[in-house]
């Protein structure tokens, strides 16, 4: 079929463009001079308008029509693509050409703007960027659908098929179920391994010990390589090319340990991706809730099992001699499970985790319908926070300058890594049907639970639903019931 080749074409170049934005952005986040950032802006300004212009072009717009209009006709992938573009088209189509370029370009001057915010707590020098962030955000999300709830617009860019009434569904049943159980736990918390949080853990063990997961989760190192930055994340552009950060607090040996097992678990992910889908649409991850089910599911099912500690505290140990000197895996178990109110989402534990979620998609929610403004935000941060966790920021460094998403235009995420979390629960007790989870683990054989994973989610890439993935896994459709039922079985466990 002509349309199809040359749809093809078009695509291929617009990921050529992808790909050198992508890798610039990589840059930027990880060993970029900051005085690279001014020539940097202009530089992906440029690129993104002709990408922008390949993405609105009348001889795409022309091809991608006339395959939906035969869309019966497709095969089951194509049709499947050709649906992504026509929804990524109708999209950016009524976006006038100077805004998406104006955006972009705040984009990446933000990065740093928030950068220095954050590490110097001034709000106000991050405030007016961070308005102009959410009012394009709003515009665009219109343009798309005047009817519709501009965050559901959001939403649905994040996670196909969920939209405000299924995520207030969601969170609902959490707060119903969980929120009295963690009141429950933290009355039993003790400060047994505080020590731990105190204890100094210098970075170049870290480092070491973080090289050490790397072969523990069969990361393939010829495909991808692991830096530092502000802020974990992972970056991809093709199964044999995926890049992943790190954190290291030499106060907090934690962070960095399950930093790298969070960040390898979306690396897993994409390194299992299928390299047939590279040159089409249906590359990467198919949602950001399925891809934090991964990575939540190497942090916590795995990363924060007594298994996994019975297996490596040794080589912990051999790194830390000192550090941990008296403890056992047992303490190391019941350490990084240690339930606290805590004021910095990426450090919570996997209990109160959801809380700090909630809080964000509250918010979020609140912003787009317009209830409060971005100068209001740091006084709702602080009172969402009091009234789930029980505890108050005493600055914005620690309240809503904590996370990059904003920054980056990025509304609407957060929910998903509570549904990740919850994914990941599910996924966990169909794999228990079929492997032992805690036997692999102790045996060291996590490469056996990534080809169980590989098979069953990670080589199909986007060409399936996250509703078809779930159901195609757990043989039902997705059911927070599991994620309340994992957790209420191990914290009481833990905690007697």
């Amino acid at each position: 079929m002509k349309e199809e080749k040359r749809f093809r074409e078009m695509i291929k170049k617009m990921k050529a463009y992808r790909y050198a934005l992508s890798l610039i952005g990589w840059d930027s986040n990880t060993e970029a001079p900051r005085n690279a950032f001014k020539r940097r802006s202009t530089m992906t300004a440029y690129l993104s308008k002709e990408l922008f212009l390949m993405q609105t072009a009348k001889d795409y717009q022309e091809v991608v029509n006339i395959l939906y209009e035969k869309y019966e006709d497709l095969d089951d992938l194509l049709q499947r693509e050709i649906k992504k573009a026509k929804r990524d088209l109708d999209k950016v189509i009524n976006i006038p050409e100077n805004e998406y370029v104006e955006y972009t370009k705040l984009i990446n001057d933000t990065q740093i703007v928030w950068e220095d915010a954050k590490a110097n707590n001034d709000f106000a020098s991050f405030k007016e960027n961070l308005e102009k962030i959410v009012e394009y955000n709003k515009k665009f999300a219109l343009y798309y659908d005047k009817l519709a709830n501009p965050y559901d617009t959001l939403l649905e860019d994040y996670e196909e098929g969920m939209a405000t009434k299924e995520y207030d569904f969601f969170f609902d049943s959490l707060k119903k179920e969980l929120v009295p159980f963690v009141k429950e736990i933290l009355k039993k918390t003790n400060d047994k391994y505080e020590e731990l949080n105190k204890t100094s853990f210098p970075k170049r063990g870290q480092k070491e010990f973080s090289e050490y997961l790397l072969e523990v989760f069969s990361f393939n190192k010829k495909s991808g390589l692991i830096k530092e930055s502000v802020h974990p994340f992972t970056w991809n552009t093709s199964p044999e090319d995926v890049r992943f950060t790190t954190k290291y607090m030499e106060n907090y040996i934690f962070s960095s340990i399950y930093s790298t097992i969070h960040e390898l678990g979306h690396a897993t992910y994409e390194q299992q991706i299928s390299t047939s889908y590279d040159d089409t649409l249906l590359n990467g991850g198919t949602s950001m809730g399925i891809h934090e089910s991964q990575s939540r599911f190497y942090e916590n099912n795995i990363g924060r099992s007594l298994a996994f500690w019975e297996t490596h505290f040794d080589k912990f140990k051999e790194i830390f001699p000192e550090q941990v000197k008296g403890y056992n895996p047992i303490d190391m178990y019941k350490a990084c499970n240690r339930v606290q109110t805590s004021l910095i989402r990426i450090e919570a534990d996997e209990l109160t985790y959801s809380m700090h979620i909630m809080i964000r998609y509250d918010i979020e929610r609140m912003l787009f319908s317009n209830e409060i403004e971005v100068k209001d935000l740091p006084k709702v941060w602080n009172d969402k926070m009091e009234e789930y966790l029980g505890v108050r920021p005493t600055n914005d460094t620690e309240g809503v300058l904590q996370d990059v998403h904003w920054s980056v235009g990025m509304f609407g995420y957060f929910p998903t890594y509570a549904l990740g979390s919850a994914y990941s629960a599910q996924i966990y007790y169909a794999m228990k049907k079929e492997l032992n989870i805690d036997n692999l683990i102790r045996e060291n054989k996590i490469k056996v639970i990534n080809e169980w994973l590989k098979d069953k989610l990670h080589k199909y890439g986007s060409s399936k639903t996250p509703k078809e993935l779930m159901e195609m896994i757990t043989k039902e459709k997705f059911n927070p019931k599991y994620y309340i039922k994992y957790l209420k079985e191990k914290y009481s466990n833990i905690y007697n």
